[in-house]
Order: C-alpha cells, then structure tokens, then sequence
C-alpha cells in the first residue's frame, strides 16, 4: 500500500488535477455565456473536451478515493490484529494496482484525439495474391487485438481479393484511446515466409500499408460544404466480380478541393453507403488537417517518417525463423504466432513510449 500510494503521488503531479480543474471551471463558465453558442461548431468542440476532462478527473478522483478508504480499513485491521481480510485487501491492491498502471499508461495518450474511436485502413502491397492474403491476416490481428481490449469493430468497407485475402479494408474501432493506441500502428507491415500459393515453397516477402484515422465528428472537427463534393453511385460486386447487385446501392464521394476519395459498398442501402462514406471523408480531411499542423511543428518534432512504400516499420518473419521486430523501437518478439493473433500491446507500449523522450517509468 505504501509503494502504491507513493506511485499515485508521483503521477497525481504528473495527471495536474488542479490544471485539469482550472480548465474544466474556465470551459464551465463559457458554456453559461449568452454568446457561447453562436459558433456552434466551436461550441461543440469545447463541450466535447469538457466531457472528456470530467471523464479523466472522476476517473482520477475515483482511484484516489478507493486508495484511501483501503488503507484506511488495512491500518484498523492491523490495529486490531484482525488478518482475516487479508486476502481480501491482497485483491484490492492488485486491482487497484492494475487500474493505476492503466491511468499511468494513458497519461501517455495526451494528444488532442487520442481518447477517440479509430477508423484503420488495410491496403495491400505490389505482390498479388501473397500481399493480399497478409492484408487479410493483418485485419484479423486488429479485429483480435479490439477484442481483447473488449473494442467494438465495425468493417466499413472490404475489397476482396480475386483468388485470396483482401486489396483493402476499411475498419471502425470503438473503444477508449483507441486512435491514442492504434496510431503507433501507422506505416508498412512487411512479411517474410514460405508462400502457401507457391507449388515450390520459395521464400515470399510482402506488404500492406495501415493507416489510421481518428473518428471526426462532420460540422464539428470538419466542415464539408455540400457545393464541395461529388457523389457518384455504382453496383456494388463481391469477390472477383461475382454477386453483383442490380441496384446501384455502393457510393464513391470525392471531396473537389483536396481530391480525395473515399467509397462504401459493404451495406445493403445506398443511405447507409453514403453515410459510411462521408465518415470516412470527414476522418480523412481531418488527418489532412492534422498533417497541415505537423508541417509546422516539424523543426521542434524532427524529422517525420511518411507511412509510404519502403518505409517498413515492422517486420514479421516466419521463415526460416519466427521473430516479429519493431525498425522504430528495435523491440522484437520471437513468438510470432502470437503478435499475428493480436497479441500486439507490447509493441504498442514500447513505440508510445520511445515518443515521450522524457517520460518517467514509475514502474522502476
């Protein structure tokens, strides 16, 4: 208990419960303005972080006031010698332990949309049908790491591939710090193993790209204007062309201004498409948006690696030896089998920290 309470002094300096108070007071007192509602979009940017703020301090308070009232009736049980709850307490501490280390860890997560949902993109690399299939074997590594962490998933969209795998895909995860997590996923994922498509077993090496967006809220953190999109519709296909629909239910929206595009054809209604797609587009200007502001950070920041062909940041190697390595952090796993299956949390951890610089590991 002592270790524990000297470990939650060390991050309540570091969490600043007065700043985080201070600022949900100067948010509170906006809110009541007359005049706070006439931007409407930065309105509800601030009532946003204000929800967020309240989140983190009851989540804070509530660790703090569970700690006291455990040491409180620990120092009466030694006071009266009464050992009969001491499996009890035992319990408590490694729980209360374990949500600790959870706060310390997210204290990490500090960036503006870090608490948001993630929307993840798979593309596969040149290579055909082997680069498709470990696309395909990527999506289920991220659908089995969301569903350790109890995340939602959602997949927005799906190109499958002609013969095996995916071309592309397009996942919605819902949870905490799902984009705080999941953006240190962000570049190209390289496979090394014996082909399962080759009849001579040679040694293959593939490439998926991932990208990762934080969830935008349209009219919020992005305004579209109708005036600046194209909305074109299609029949949606299955894979290799096959299961083709008779109505023209996919949608494809190109945003005029920047080019991008963004399609959906994995629900049955054109509605839903169209909604899918426009979340999409929002989450992408928003990253477009992001991007804008790293340009001008980029002097304090050093140097940026784009997450484009030959810039590989993580190697997965199943032949002639298993060992799953991280280029950025050089943290590296021998039990491939199990990284693939979504056991991913280690390298996680080890890139965010590795991008703190002088984050203190209170765990020592």
């Amino acid at each position: 208990m002592k270790i524990l309470q000297q470990k939650s002094e060390i991050l309540w300096c570091v969490f600043d419960l007065e700043g985080k108070n201070e600022k949900i007071s100067s948010l509170e007192k906006e809110a009541s303005s007359q005049s706070f509602w006439s931007d409407s979009r930065d309105a509800k940017k601030k009532m946003s972080k204000l929800a967020s703020l309240n989140k983190e301090v009851d989540e804070w308070m509530g660790i703090e006031s569970v700690a006291e009232s455990l040491s409180e009736l620990v120092d009466i049980a030694l006071d009266d010698g009464d050992f009969s709850l001491y499996d009890d307490f035992s319990q408590e501490v490694l729980d209360l332990t374990e949500k600790l280390n959870q706060l310390e860890f997210n204290l990490m997560l500090s960036g503006e949309f870090d608490r948001r949902n993630s929307i993840l993109a798979i593309h596969s690399g040149a290579g055909g049908v082997e680069s498709r299939d470990w696309a395909q074997m990527l999506m289920r590594m991220y659908l089995r790491w969301s569903e350790r962490r109890g995340y939602q998933t959602d997949i927005l969209d799906i190109s499958q591939g002609d013969e095996a795998g995916i071309k592309s895909a397009t996942l919605q995860i819902s949870g905490d710090y799902s984009y705080g997590y999941l953006k240190a996923e962000l570049g190209v994922h390289r496979l090394v193993r014996l082909s399962p498509f080759d009849s001579d077993h040679a040694r293959h090496t593939s490439f998926a790209l991932i990208e990762v967006l934080p969830e935008a809220e349209q009219g919020v953190d992005v305004a579209i204007d109708p005036k600046d999109i194209k909305i074109d519709t299609f029949r949606a296909s299955g894979a290799g062309g096959q299961s083709v629909q008779k109505n023209s239910t996919a949608v494809r929206i190109t945003h005029i201004p920047t080019g991008i595009k963004v399609s959906c054809q994995n629900e049955r209604s054109q509605y839903q498409n169209k909604t899918i797609a426009m979340k999409i587009l929002t989450s992408r200007l928003l990253e477009l948006e992001m991007q804008e502001r790293a340009k001008q950070t980029a002097s304090l920041k050093g140097k940026h690696v784009v997450p484009e062909w030959g810039n590989q940041i993580r190697s997965y190697v199943l032949h002639p030896y298993k060992m799953v390595k991280d280029h950025r952090t050089n943290f590296e796993l021998s039990d491939a089998d199990s990284v693939l299956d979504g056991n991913i949390d280690s390298y996680i951890t080890a890139y965010l920290k590795s991008t703190l610089g002088g984050f203190e590991d209170t765990n020592k």
